[in-house]
């Protein structure tokens, strides 16, 4: 029987260089935003916010950040899904999930095939958002897919 496993996760610096080329994206694109980058298990690594980001913005991002880690997929694509199975049960059962968010803006974060962490970003649009996670991701030399990096 195994005992224990080893799991990689993102050093602070890297966590903190996606928030920072997460807001930089977001200052260029006239948005304030609140981003957040969490591990696996739903715990912040980083978090910054532009002092005019919306105030729930920075909870929703939180949220998105956990979703798109916890899943391995970008908040984005669980809509699509939920709406394919026709399932009235499901859709009110993961309304009811603490942090699921079903809308753009998380983001995976990939290691060698691994996801490691999530990155959240809410303030703009969910594209907005999105292409701020993503960047913010690049920015630390790092993949938002599972196949790279």
């Amino acid at each position: 029987m195994t005992k224990t496993v080893q799991q990689t996760t993102l050093h602070w610096e890297a966590a903190l260089a996606i928030a920072r080329g997460a807001l930089v994206k977001g200052q260029e694109l006239g948005i304030r935003v609140a981003v957040a980058v969490m591990d696996r298990g739903g715990n912040l690594l980083a978090f910054a916010r532009d002092p005019g980001a919306p105030f729930h913005s920075s909870k929703i991002a939180e949220d998105k950040a956990t979703t798109s880690g916890g899943f391995g997929l970008p908040t984005k694509q669980w809509w699509p899904v939920l709406e394919g199975m026709n399932s009235p049960g499901l859709l009110a059962g993961i309304a009811a999930v603490p942090r699921m968010v079903v809308f753009g803006g998380g983001v995976p974060v990939y290691v060698n095939g691994e996801c490691i962490a999530g990155v959240g970003v809410s303030g703009g649009s969910e594209e907005e958002d999105e292409i701020c996670a993503r960047i913010g991701i690049a920015a630390a030399g790092l993949s938002a897919e599972p196949g790279q990096g």
